[in-house]
This record gives C-alpha cells, sequence and structure tokens, in this order.
C-alpha cells in the first residue's frame, strides 16, 4: 500500500508558495481585501475550511493503509484495534471468515463499491466549498456593480443641465466619482478573491483526489489477490446475471471443502516425510547394532581362541604339577585359574545372551513403527 506523504508534500509545497506570493504582493493585497473587509473575509474564512478539510480527508488515509499493511503482515493485536470507519465493511466481512480468505468476484465488487462511494461522499464538501467561493466572488462581483450604478446615477441625479456656470464644480464631480470607484473596487476585489481561492482549493482537491484513487487501486489490487473467479454454469458469466443463491452456496461450500482437502494432504505430507525420518532413524540404529554385533562376535571369537590357546597350557602345568609329586601352591593356582576360566566362561555367555535380548527387542520396536506408519499411510 502507498503512502499518502508524498501527496501530502505536494500540498504542503503548493501552500507555502501560494504564501509566498501573499507576501511578495501583500500591499496590493491588503488594499483589495479592505474594500470590502466584511466579504472578502468571508471568501478567506471559506478557503481556509476547505484547505484543513482536505488536509484531514488525505490524512485520514493513513490509519486505512495502516489496518490494512498490518492485516496483510498478520500481526498480532489486530483484532484489537478498531478498523478505520472507511474499512469497517471490509473488517467486518474479513473477520467473519476463518483461515484463508477468499472473496468472490461480487463480494470484492459490493466492497470496492461501498469504499469508493465513502471516499466520493468525503469530497463532496470540498467540491462544495470550491462552488461556494465561485459564488461568493460573483456574489461580490455583482454587489459591486450594483453600487456602481447606483453611484453613477446619483452623479448624474445632482448634475444641472440648466444654464450659467454650473451647480457643479470639478472637485464636487470627482468626489462624487469615489462611489462608483468604491463599487468597481469591491467587484474586482472579491472576484480577486473568490476565483483564486477556488484556485487553490482544486488544487488541494485534485491532490487528495489523486491520494483516494491511489488508495482505491492499491486496494483492489490487494483483494483481487484472493479473489476467485467463477466461471459461470449454462453460459452465463459473473456480473453478466445473477447467480441463484444455493449455486453459490454450494459453490462456496465446494471451495472449503477443496481448501480442507488441501490442508489435509498437507498434513499427511508431513506425516509422511516424519515417518521417512523414523525410518531413516530406525535403518541408522540397526545399521549401529549390526556393528556392535561384530565387534561383539568379534569379542567372543578371541575369547574362543584364548581359551583355546589356554587349555593346552593349563593341561602341560597339570602334568608337570603331577610329575613333581603334587605342589599344594600350583594345586590353588590351578583351581584358582580353573575358577577364572569357568567365571569367564559365563559372562560371557551372559552377556552374549544380553545381546540376544537387547537385539530381539529392537527389532519388535521396529516391527511395531513399521506397522504403525504402514497403517497411517493406509
Amino acid at each position: 500500500m502507498t503512502q499518502p506523504s508524498s501527496y501530502l508534500t505536494r500540498i504542503v509545497i503548493f501552500l507555502v508558495l501560494v504564501l509566498v506570493v501573499i507576501g511578495v504582493l501583500h500591499e496590493p493585497v491588503i488594499a483589495a481585501f479592505m474594500t470590502n473587509p466584511v466579504l472578502n473575509g468571508l471568501i478567506i474564512a471559506s478557503l481556509l475550511i476547505g484547505i484543513g478539510y482536505v488536509l484531514r480527508q488525505v490524512l485520514s488515509l493513513r490509519p486505512a493503509v495502516r489496518w490494512v499493511e498490518t492485516y496483510r503482515r498478520n500481526e498480532p493485536g489486530l483484532s484489537m484495534q478498531a478498523p478505520p470507519e472507511m474499512m469497517s465493511p471490509l473488517a467486518t466481512m474479513l473477520q467473519e471468515k476463518k483461515g484463508r480468505v477468499s472473496l468472490s468476484a461480487t463480494s470484492m465488487r459490493s466492497l470496492l463499491d461501498s469504499i469508493g462511494a465513502r471516499l466520493d461522499e468525503s469530497r463532496d464538501m470540498t467540491r462544495y466549498l470550491g462552488r461556494l467561493l465561485i459564488f461568493l466572488g460573483l456574489l461580490g462581483t455583482f454587489w459591486g456593480l450594483i453600487q456602481t450604478i447606483d453611484a453613477v446615477g446619483n452623479i448624474f441625479g445632482g448634475m444641472s443641465v440648466g444654464g450659467g456656470g454650473g451647480d457643479t464644480s470639478f472637485d464636487d464631480l470627482m468626489v462624487r466619482l469615489n462611489g462608483p470607484l468604491q463599487g468597481l473596487a469591491t467587484a474586482f476585489s472579491s472576484s480577486l478573491f473568490g476565483l483564486s481561492g477556488a484556485l487553490v482549493l482544486g488544487f488541494l482537491d485534485l491532490q487528495a483526489g489523486q491520494a483516494q484513487n491511489r488508495f482505491y487501486n492499491d486496494l483492489e489490487e490487494w483483494l483481487s489477490s484472493f479473489t476467485r473467479l467463477s466461471s459461470g454454469a449454462g453460459g452465463i458469466a459473473d456480473g453478466d446475471a445473477s447467480v441463484p443463491v444455493y449455486v453459490q452456496a454450494l459453490l462456496e461450500q465446494t471451495a472449503d471443502s477443496l481448501e480442507n482437502l488441501q490442508r489435509i494432504m498437507a498434513r499427511s505430507e508431513d506425516a509422511r516425510a516424519s515417518g521417512n525420518q523414523t525410518l531413516l532413524q530406525l535403518s541408522e540404529r540397526l545399521a549401529s547394532l549390526t556393528d556392535q554385533m561384530r565387534t561383539e562376535r568379534d569379542l567372543m571369537v578371541k575369547l574362543a581362541e584364548g581359551q583355546m590357546e589356554l587349555k593346552p597350557i593349563l593341561q602341560r602345568i597339570a602334568v608337570a604339577t603331577e610329575q613333581n609329586g603334587g605342589d599344594s601352591n600350583a594345586d590353588t593356582h590351578l583351581r584358582n585359574l580353573d575358577v577364572y576360566v569357568a567365571r569367564l566362561l559365563e559372562e560371557t555367555s551372559t552377556g552374549r545372551q544380553q545381546s540376544v535380548d537387547e537385539i530381539r527387542s529392537e527389532i519388535k520396536v521396529l516391527t511395531r513403527t513399521i506397522a504403525a506408519i504402514a497403517d497411517e499411510g493406509r
């Protein structure tokens, strides 16, 4: 959405230029104003009211733009903010729709027409003030002309057409001419202020209209991004004829069902990806168990080889002991060695059984997981 700051800057620059021109020409402007202060003051007051109203129109677009941007970014706390008066129809419709928003072409057109009507309604006052300035300028013109005609009539009525040196001197004629000149000054000054004020207010209204049209176009582009077009039924296109209510309701229900189906498929895809990840982790664990089993098997083989190597040594020791007459210390060492070997064999068999039990439990867990994933897939 485009902010109305650029149009507001143009308005401020134009008003500054107008003030500069008035400052340069302040002496003739003050003289023209003093010819009829009441009427000219009314014209200037109407101009100031129109300028304030135009600034209010442009500044009122900022809350609407901020509200739309907040909704587009899906920022929290939007429901706590009161929508601008201009955006109340759109806010009501968007709050009624939960989840992904989707509008029909008819709904979008009705929304845009409502917002456009509100924008046009806000400019009616500015248009009226512009016409009022022109009217006040023409009113002052006709008033001044009436004063001029009245003063001229009094001059001619006071003049004598008889003989003699004349009842009216040249100085008296110049004094009497002040009346028509005052009337002409009133006419021209009021026309000057009225037309100048209408020119200034017209330019400001033009900038306000451009700002509102820019906002309207941006809003239309945003609404068209989630507006679905109906292909029509029976050769009737949307907008050429009214669609029955039950057909529209059926189409909306079908669209909602398709959206729900799309969400379900997305969740299924996420579950399938999670299942694949789980299978990959189980495969890695099976690989690590296989490596562990291989390591334990190699260890058992080495232990068996060690026992096979130890058996001839024990036999030689036993033979040597018998030949030496049976040393009690040697017999004790042999019995201890025999106990140690038996204990080693027992621990080896116990470790082997534990490894087998762990592998069986892991295989059971893997089987159950694969069965659960297969059930979810079905």
